[in-house]
């Protein structure tokens, strides 16, 4: 029997300590040290270990490394595989985090039930039951998707063994827990153990393995911070639950690019994939309405038409209010201070309301123009036509600068039936004889003019 022993771990960042203190020196936060009791088993595998040698690693010349790509494991969800780079790669661990209720589960059981692989999907939360009332509401037909319910790793590993499955999708490693330590599921100790078993697992046998991970009130994934830098792949699917939609994100990829996006619509028979969201992040009015401005913006590599609303209003109580929904605060009051300045509106006494449809978040400098569009088309209560739209950066000296990739912008905007698009005049543009409007402007007064 292994000695057992008690050491102090930070709730937050997971530094280990030998004696309680007040203050985490690694995170700087108070009160966050918790003592656990741990067990260092002597031989920690993720199975039983055999007498089979393994071949030592040497050192090659980096010339002589094999270049090829790796293979993928094509998940049946075009936005999923985007997110991933191309698919799954054998071996992989990928985390998936976000809000309670954001449809976590849901997006991974409906890409198990599709998958033509032999998938095990493991629950720590729920009853077979409760997710064959799930899989029957998303796709009620599939022959190669195993559910088990459990949470302790040497229990889940031997049914590995027994089934051999192609994919593993584990909900949650929270739930988790390893004879191997003695403190409680969820706990930092027992998060990294288990985390650790599955990746000497997935490596061994190059299975990919997807997580599902809690998150903090912070929107932190739970536990510590070694957990994100351990796996392969941290993915986040955040959305608001008011709204219908989902946005998958990238914050790491060993195996691909952070930069794209997948889009989802939550629906009664599960999440379905959103191939050209343009169309649905804009609304459909009966009429034109001030405060309405369309912005080109680009999310990895996909191209966004996104619907800007603004509200200027005096103020009631003497203090104007900034609120914005979807975009940086404290860019927008950049942008009203750019605008009073340069282009002399008198904004100071008066309430700003900004919001970004469809429930997300832009952070793309290009959409400015858009913004400023429609707080001067609200603040002089004059309707922008509904065929203009912008793609231009706004300095602080007023002057309209150009932005990446505008090229795509134009050409989204033409094919969704765009009469007119803003765009900085220090573009290069090598586009020709293109059916929209190519608007050049270069300060903030030149888009008074047009627009007031």
């Amino acid at each position: 029997m292994a000695k057992v022993k008690t050491t102090f771990f930070c709730q937050n960042c997971g530094s280990q300590y030998a004696k309680w203190q007040g203050q985490c020196t690694s995170c700087k936060e108070w009160n966050t040290i918790a003592e656990e009791v741990i067990q260092k088993p002597e031989k920690s595998d993720w199975k039983t270990p055999t007498s089979a040698t393994k071949r030592v690693s040497k050192p090659l010349l980096i010339n002589e490394i094999d270049s090829s790509q790796e293979a993928r494991l094509n998940m049946q969800d075009g936005e999923f595989n985007r997110v991933l780079g191309g698919g799954m790669v054998h071996g992989s661990l990928t985390l998936l985090g976000g809000e309670p209720g954001i449809g976590k589960s849901t997006l991974l059981l409906q890409i198990a039930l599709k998958l033509q692989y032999k998938t095990l999907y493991v629950s720590g939360e729920e009853s077979q039951k409760q997710i064959k009332m799930r899989a029957e509401r998303i796709n009620p037909n599939s022959s190669n998707c195993y559910i088990l319910t459990e949470t302790k790793t040497q229990n889940i590993f031997k049914q590995i063994e027994a089934l051999e499955p192609d994919i593993v999708v584990i909900d949650s490693i929270q739930t988790l827990h390893s004879d191997y330590i003695e403190s409680s599921a969820g706990s930092i100790s027992q998060i990294k153990e288990c985390t650790t078993e599955l990746i000497k697992f997935a490596k061994e046998t190059s299975t990919p393995v997807l997580l599902i991970g809690h998150i903090t009130k912070d929107g932190n994934i739970a536990g510590p911070k070694i957990l994100e830098h351990m796996v392969d792949t941290v993915l986040q699917f955040e959305g608001d639950r008011n709204h219908v939609f989902r946005i998958l994100r990238a914050n790491k990829n060993r195996f691909g690019s952070t930069n794209e996006l997948g889009i989802y619509e939550m629906q009664g028979s599960g999440l379905r994939e959103v191939s050209n969201p343009s169309e649905i992040l804009i609304s459909e009015k009966d009429g034109e309405l001030s405060g309405n401005a369309i912005a080109a913006t680009i999310e990895g590599l996909r191209p966004l038409m996104i619907e800007v609303q603004a509200l200027v209003s005096t103020a009631v109580y003497g203090t104007p209010q900034r609120s914005a929904t979807g975009f940086n605060a404290k860019r927008l009051n950049m942008l009203l201070a750019v605008l009073e300045k340069r282009a002399g509106f008198r904004l100071g006494a008066k309430d700003v309301f900004l919001n970004i449809t469809g429930g997300i978040t832009v952070d793309d400098p290009a959409i400015d123009l858009a913004v400023v569009a429609a707080i001067l088309s609200s603040n002089e209560d004059v309707a922008l036509p509904s065929t203009y739209c912008f793609a231009a950066e706004v300095g602080l000296s007023g002057e309209i600068r150009p932005v990446q990739r505008v090229e795509q912008r134009i050409l989204e905007a033409e094919k969704l039936g765009f009469s007119t698009i803003f765009v900085s005049k220090y573009n290069k543009i090598a586009l020709k004889n293109t059916v929209i409007k190519i608007q050049l402007i270069s300060k903030i007064e030149d888009l008074v003019g047009f627009l007031v």
